[in-house]
């Protein structure tokens, strides 16, 4: 059984970068076996279909407006995940929302699914996260970390 690590998020509109600066911290920090993909998804949506082939265990890190204060870290685990993203307006999690689904229709849901993210302080246009979810990055990076340790993967530190 194979576990994806998927990170989400447009680059270009501030705090909406966190899942993909997120994996490329995990990858910066440690070296994670064969059976564990880490995939800067971007804002791919259902493009990403293929990659859940195969996959029992589905972690994304990801900005997601909950009504929390900036930088809050939380974890959604199973199907609140789907409830989590059924309101949002921005492509990508509009695009999560259809990936999980079609994903399920095709038997190829994974069977376990977590989502690390972070309360955004903004999501304009620009580069750099807001100080409050930078802040937030190297907790999310330790918990990806205990999470995939509860899973039975050892990630090696490497910096």
């Amino acid at each position: 059984m194979s576990i994806l690590v998927l990170g989400l998020g447009n680059s270009l509109m501030t705090d909406d970068a966190f899942g993909p600066l997120a994996v490329a911290g995990l990858l910066e920090r440690f070296a994670l076996p064969p059976e564990v993909a880490v995939v800067d998804g971007g804002t791919l949506g259902l493009d990403l279909l293929p990659r859940l082939e195969g996959v029992g265990k589905l972690l994304i890190l990801d900005a997601v407006d909950l009504g929390e204060a900036p930088g809050t870290v939380f974890r959604l685990h199973g199907e609140e995940v789907p409830r989590a993203f059924a309101n949002k307006l921005s492509v990508h999690q509009m695009g999560l929302q259809d990936l999980l689904a079609v994903a399920e229709l095709q038997g190829h849901l994974p069977a376990e699914l977590v989502v690390w993210g972070v309360q955004p302080a903004s999501v304009d246009i620009g580069l750099g996260l807001s100080p409050a979810v930078a802040a937030a990055l190297p907790e999310v990076v330790r918990s990806v970390v205990e999470e995939l340790q509860g899973w039975g993967v050892a990630p090696q530190r490497v910096a």
